[in-house]
């Protein structure tokens, strides 16, 4: 066994701030592709997917203002938008900004009742330097390739209550990708969480990412009473030098795999309150009571395969300590919904130094221990055409519509709508979202080879559908996207589930039909 290596949060210095602070402007729409993986993994594929600003206009960002002048700008707070941010972004140079499609405020980058947003690093990167990015009442939202540091909450300056990235107020589909998470001790020194999930938060992915030298390490629900957040993937991400929380779960579920835990000083997955974690394959090393109940009586569970544990010390059970080692064993079972590919445990250390995040290139796991680049993808800009043009260059479908004793399933519907009327073969029925924005699957019982689909609106709503995207319900890979009703086609692929995502619309879109053909 290695000797544990002594560490305190109290001792790190703060990162230094990279890059100059921008002077405040109009936010430009900038005609250049961003690098992106291929698409969300874990929890944040489910519900519909997370697309974020997907098929909407491409923004540059120097300070948080121009962010918020982004947000602010857009036709709806629905409209498909992605952010690219390079430099500092502070409090001097971020400020509140009025508008009907946004809800800003000053010291804060306010990611408020909003959706299909992304917020992503570019060029010498984006570093948020003691201002925290807080996501609240939203959905479809990605934030990939960024810093965020020392955030406090007490102390000057605050930002965010104390927490780098904090999700509250009904958020779900939030994918956070390859982000570097950093304090400077703990709450005595005025920090809080790292990543912090409260209020009916669901349906959220963490992966590639650095959480380091910060008391908490993060959180699903505030408290035993807040049950409500849920499904949670937490993959290929670096704990460092975290005293506890990495993270605390209060009820709801969470798949942890692929991760490396160094130096968590007081504890690390902690279960509680009926919570559920599924610990696949995951790296811990000179660490304390990595995973169990702890603080409390309330029981929870976990479920635990191919982990290895290095040099871990486990505390004597207790009334309020419920340790799951020096062996641990699983007391309960998870079904996870998604596909995945599991690195060997043994290889996550040297996996996730070359991945995990900022400024890695984006780089990913083969999921055979193997570190590789995706290559770049266009976002489309202001003055970019859209991918696809169904209706004008799609050719016709032949043979049976799959759609017909399949099942469906969506986002959301509006009232006296069913995602069923999609699939009936019955024009004068439909489903339409809750709002303009929006998603319905079409799934079956085994893998089904479709190539592509057709969308029918109903007559009294034709013309409504803007612009959408085509995902591989099974994965949420994007296979096509494009703007308006019609024939669509794509690559020839095997799935379960394939899912149509409207992420703009003219007025309330009504989806007649969704058919789906082999050829």
């Amino acid at each position: 066994m290695r000797r544990a290596r002594a560490r305190s949060p109290k001792l790190y210095a703060a990162m230094a701030g990279l890059g100059l602070v921008a002077a405040a402007g109009t936010a430009l729409v900038m005609p250049e592709a961003s690098a992106a993986t291929p698409g969300a993994t874990g929890y944040a594929t489910q519900n519909g997917g997370t697309t974020g600003g997907a098929g909407g206009t491409t923004v540059k960002a120097t300070t948080g203002t121009q962010i918020h002048q982004a947000l602010c700008g857009r036709a709806s707070s629905s409209t498909p938008i992605t952010i690219q941010v390079e430099g500092t972004i502070n409090h001097a140079n971020t400020s509140k900004v009025s508008g009907a499609s946004c809800n800003t405020a000053d010291g804060v980058i306010e990611l408020k009742q909003i959706s299909n947003v992304t917020l992503v690093g570019v060029g010498s990167g984006a570093v948020f330097d003691q201002l925290g990015i807080h996501v609240r009442e939203s959905s479809n939202i990605i934030i990939q390739n960024v810093t965020v540091q020392n955030v406090k909450k007490s102390g000057s300056p605050t930002s965010n209550g104390g927490d780098a990235i904090g999700m509250e107020s009904d958020v779900h589909n939030v994918w956070v990708d390859h982000v570097s998470l950093l304090a400077s001790g703990g709450e005595s020194e005025g920090y809080d969480g790292l990543f912090d999930l409260k209020a009916n938060t669901q349906y959220v992915t963490l992966s590639y990412s650095t959480l380091r030298n910060s008391g908490r390490g993060g959180l699903i629900n505030s408290s035993d009473s807040d049950l409500s957040s849920s499904y949670v993937t937490f993959h290929h991400n670096l704990y460092e030098n975290i005293d506890s929380r990495a993270p605390l779960l209060r009820g709801g579920t969470a798949h942890m795999y692929n991760n490396q835990y160094v130096s968590l000083n007081e504890s690390g997955i902690n279960s509680r309150a009926g919570a559920k974690a599924k610990v696949d394959n995951n790296y811990f090393e000179d660490s304390k009571d990595v995973l169990g109940t702890f603080y409390t009586d309330l029981a929870g569970y976990w479920q635990v395969s191919g982990n290895v544990f290095d040099n871990v010390t486990w505390s004597s059970p207790g009334a309020e300590n419920n340790p799951a080692g020096p062996n641990p064993v699983s007391n309960t079972s998870v079904s996870i919904p998604y596909a995945y590919t599991l690195d060997q445990a043994s290889c996550v250390p040297a996996i996730v130094a070359k991945t995990a995040g900022a400024g890695k290139g984006l780089a990913v796991s083969d999921g055979s221990c193997t570190a590789t680049t995706p290559t770049p993808t266009a976002t489309p800009t202001a003055t970019t055409t859209p991918t696809a043009t169904p209706t004008a260059t799609a050719t016709a479908p032949t043979g049976t519509n799959l759609s017909i004793g399949a099942g469906s399933d969506g986002s959301s519907k509006a009232d006296g709508t069913s995602y069923g009327n999609v699939r009936d073969g019955d024009t004068s029925t439909y489903w339409s979202p809750s709002g303009s924005t929006g998603s319905v699957s079409i799934k079956w019982g085994s893998a089904t080879t479709v190539s592509k689909a057709v969308i029918k609106e109903t007559s009294a709503a034709a013309g409504r559908i803007g612009s959408w995207q085509v995902l591989n319900g099974d994965t949420g890979a994007v296979l096509t996207s494009g703007t308006g009703a019609g024939t669509i086609s794509f690559a020839s692929t095997s799935l379960k589930k394939l899912t149509f995502v409207i992420s703009s619309a003219n007025g309330t879109p009504q989806v007649a039909e969704f058919e789906t053909y082999a050829q």
